[in-house]
């Protein structure tokens, strides 16, 4: 089930007895939130690209997929020099968790690169992280990026391909992505 603002869109047989007003997506997760259930329709993700991140909690969602420990104040730094932070959420009305992130860098004009793209394990494999991009995509589209470069690892270059990202010549761990 995905809610762009007040227009929902959903599979046929979908609940949405779960689905949060907008004005509670809005207060909780920001203007562009967007709602989305898994399969089995028992678990409510939120993208937000403006619902502010709890250092901790960013830091063990980045350990947690076997990053190494960043010193808290450059990370926020980081995150404030960033031209995008897109953070995802399983959604619960007392304490919403951090299972999700993904960052970019840029002019803000023509240029980005993302960064630190990460999903929890625990929740590989669900989709969760296809959703991720696109909705920071999606994003970066609207603010008029053209052209995106991307950084990851070799061992999830395989992930990145099938959403149609091309390796950089030497095929090492950059690809690239051109708006049409």
């Amino acid at each position: 089930m995905i809610n762009l603002g007040s227009k929902k869109i959903g599979m046929p047989g979908w609940k949405n007895e779960n689905m949060l007003s907008d004005e509670t997506l809005k207060n909780i997760y920001g203007q562009q939130a967007l709602q989305y259930f898994n399969e089995d329709n028992t678990s409510l993700f939120v993208f937000s690209n403006s619902k502010s991140f709890d250092l901790i909690e960013l830091e063990q969602l980045l350990q947690a997929v076997g990053w190494g420990r960043r010193p808290l104040r450059r990370v926020k730094r980081a995150l404030d020099n960033s031209l995008l932070k897109v953070g995802l959420w399983q959604h619960d009305p007392k304490f919403p968790r951090l299972i999700g992130f993904a960052r970019c860098t840029g002019d803000g004009f023509i240029d980005a690169t993302i960064w630190d793209v990460a999903i929890n394990p625990v929740y590989q494999g669900y989709g969760l992280g296809k959703e991720l991009m696109s909705y920071l995509m999606r994003c970066l589209k609207r603010e008029g990026i053209s052209r995106v470069t991307l950084f990851a690892d070799s061992d999830v270059i395989t992930f990145y391909k099938r959403q149609g990202w091309t390796l950089e010549p030497k095929g090492n761990k950059c690809a690239f992505w051109y708006s049409n």
